[in-house]
C-alpha cells in the first residue's frame, strides 16, 4: 500500500484508532523512503518531509500520528548519508511498530490490576488499550460485566461488542445517552485516548466528557488507557489540540439535509475531558495521575524544549 493510499484510508477512517494510525504511518514512511531513489541526501530528506506532511494532514486530532512521524523522522533528519538515512528509517519504524504493539499488552497487565473480581465496567468507543485491560482481567479469572456504548455517529461500539463477545465477556450494548442511566450499576469506567495534554486533560471520542461527568457525579472511578505516544508535547507551550469536525453525511443523509435549509449539522469527532474528572492514566510505563502527564512528554517521548517553540 502506497503512502498516499495509507493517507486516504486514515482520512476516511478505514484505518482508525490512534495506535493503528500511528503504526500504519510509520510503516508507510518506511516503505515510501525505501522506494525513493534520490541523487543526494538533501533531496531524500526533502521528499521524506513532503511525505510526512501528507500523513500529518489526514487526522488533526490524533496526536499519535505526529508523534509517530516525529519519532521516525528524527533519525532521518540526523543522518549523514542516504544509506544511513534509509537504514535508520527502517530500523526506527520497525522498532516503533513493535513497541506500539507491545505497549498494549503492557497496558493490559497494569490495567487488569485495577479491575476487581465482580466489577461492572463501562467503556466508550473502540479503544484497543482499554479493551486489552478488560480482556486481560477476564483472562485472569475475574468475573466481570461490561456496558458498551454505541458511539454515534460511526458506531464504533459495534466493533467493541464483537471483540468482547469473542472474548467471552458478558456485555450490554447501550445507546450513548443511556450512560447516565446505567452509571449507578457501574464500578469502573475505562476509555482510551486520542491525545493527552500536558495538564492531563484527555481528548477522546465525542461523548467521553459526558461519561466522565456522570462518573464523577456518581463517584465512579474513571481510568484512561493510553500509550505514551498519545501524549501531546506541543501543549507544553500552550498549543490547543485541533478538534476534528467530520462531514455532516455521517449524521444525516444529504438527501434529508437538502430540504432543511436552516439546519447545519455539527459533527465534532472528539471532546476534551478535564484532568479533574480522571482518576488514573494507564500507560505502558505504569499508572500515573493526570497531573504527571508532563513527565511522559519529557522523559519518554524525547521532545526537547526548543521543539516546543
Amino acid at each position: 500500500m502506497s503512502l498516499y493510499e495509507t493517507a486516504d484510508k486514515i482520512k476516511s477512517m478505514e484505518i482508525r484508532g490512534a495506535g493503528r494510525i500511528a503504526r500504519y504511518a510509520a510503516q508507510a514512511l518506511k516503505e515510501h523512503g525505501n522506494g525513493l531513489k534520490p541523487s543526494d541526501l538533501n533531496t531524500f530528506q526533502r521528499e521524506m518531509e513532503k511525505a510526512s506532511e501528507v500523513l500529518l494532514k489526514t487526522r488533526p486530532t490524533a496526536v499519535s500520528l505526529p508523534n509517530a512521524v516525529n519519532i521516525v523522522m528524527r533519525e532521518v533528519r540526523a543522518a549523514g548519508t542516504i544509506e544511513d538515512a534509509k537504514e535508520k528509517l527502517t530500523k526506527t519504524a520497525d522498532s516503533f511498530i513493535e513497541d506500539s504493539i507491545n505497549s498494549v499488552s503492557k497496558i493490559a497487565e497494569f490495567g487488569s490490576r485495577h479491575i476487581k473480581d465482580g466489577d461492572t465496567i463501562l467503556t466508550h468507543c473502540n479503544s484497543e488499550a482499554a479493551l486489552a485491560c478488560i480482556i486481560k482481567a477476564h483472562e485472569d479469572g475475574k468475573e466481570i460485566e461490561v456496558f458498551a456504548t454505541e458511539v454515534r455517529p460511526r458506531n464504533q461500539g459495534l466493533i467493541t461488542i464483537k471483540t468482547l463477545n469473542d472474548a467471552g465477556i458478558k456485555t450490554s450494548f447501550i445507546v450513548d445517552s443511556a450512560a447516565r442511566y446505567y452509571m449507578k450499576r457501574v464500578n469502573l469506567a475505562i476509555t482510551g485516548a486520542d491525545a493527552i495534554t500536558v495538564n492531563g486533560a484527555v481528548v477522546n471520542k465525542i461523548g467521553t466528557s459526558q461519561i466522565a461527568l456522570c462518573a464523577k457525579e456518581s463517584r465512579t472511578p474513571l481510568i484512561v488507557a493510553a500509550e505514551t505516544y498519545k501524549f501531546a508535547p506541543k501543549t507544553v507551550s500552550g498549543d490547543l489540540i485541533d478538534i476534528e469536525e467530520r462531514p455532516s453525511s455521517e449524521v444525516l443523509d444529504d438527501s434529508i439535509l437538502k430540504d432543511l435549509k436552516n439546519v447545519r449539522v455539527r459533527n465534532p469527532a472528539f471532546d476534551v475531558t478535564p484532568a479533574a474528572y480522571i482518576d488514573l492514566i494507564i500507560t505502558e510505563k505504569g499508572a500515573i495521575p493526570p497531573e504527571m502527564a508532563y513527565t511522559i512528554i519529557k522523559e519518554y517521548l524525547g521532545w526537547k524544549i526548543e521543539e516546543f517553540s
